[in-house]
């Protein structure tokens, strides 16, 4: 604007006093309306576009239009909401079902079938990197089972033979072949209990901690594998659902160390 000239532009109005709102407005007109500029904009556009019923309502519109539409604070910090899959994001698990769909009793229910098999196949996946681990350390899963179990006890970190067996779930004679073989390799030693001579201490020892640790450091990375497509929010959500998935399962279908 040129010096000197007159602004004959309408000043934008001001903000009309909530309790004259709540006078004029509905209830449920008026909540929307005052939600418009704490929480979504997108209920701006739509309070625009409805019928403006009195002068209040143009008031509001204009209010709302001028200062809060490029308002975007309240969204900085929210985390994606996934929308529906993509056309051409599909697994293998996504053409088995499509294979077998015609052949399937009516009732059925592909999602729920969905999810098992993909649950089937994480797990399938997860066992296999964690044989490679193994492999590479020259060890069996009933020997890691053995030095796991003993290394989350904690210092000294020595376990009872027979506490062992259960917990790795091995025999008492398979457990004997499994800390025979442990022991020469130096990662365990046999003691006798000071409080019980009948019974047999296992406890993990330095080579076998460093073992252990060691193929932690080989499976983390593997692991994380897992959740490289989610973002923190949704590993969040995916935790709590198969929370609520195994809570129904476990009281259904107990495990042995529930």
């Amino acid at each position: 604007m040129e010096a000197g000239e007159r602004d004959t532009r309408s000043p934008l109005p001001p903000r009309p006093p909530l309790r004259k709102l709540a006078a004029e407005r509905s209830g449920l007109e008026l909540r929307e309306a005052l939600l418009v500029g704490e929480l979504d904009e997108l209920r701006v556009v739509r309070l625009i576009h409805r019928p403006l019923l009195s002068m209040t309502s143009i008031l509001i519109a204009r209010y709302y239009r001028s200062r809060c539409l490029d308002v975007k604070t309240n969204f900085m910090n929210t985390e994606r909401v996934p929308g529906p899959r993509k056309r051409d994001e599909r697994d293998h698990v996504d053409g088995f079902l499509e294979d077998i769909s015609a052949d399937l009793p009516e009732h059925l229910d592909l999602t729920v079938e969905g999810i098992v098999e993909r649950i089937g196949g994480i797990n399938h996946r997860i066992k296999r990197m964690h044989n490679e681990t193994l492999d590479e350390l020259g060890l069996t899963v009933s020997d890691w089972h053995v030095l796991t179990a003993l290394r989350w006890t904690g210092a000294p970190y020595r376990r009872k033979a027979g506490w062992l067996a259960r917990r790795a779930d091995l025999t008492t004679g398979a457990m004997t072949s499994r800390l025979d073989a442990l022991e020469k390799e130096g990662l365990v030693r046999r003691l006798r209990d000071p409080e019980d001579r009948r019974s047999v201490l296992v406890e993990l020892t330095k080579k076998g901690l460093e073992t252990h640790e060691q193929a932690m450091a080989i499976q983390v990375p593997k692991e994380a594998l897992l959740a490289e497509a989610l973002t923190d929010r949704e590993k969040e959500q995916l935790n709590a659902l198969l929370r609520r998935v195994m809570i129904t399962l476990e009281g259904r279908y107990p495990g042995k160390h529930d």
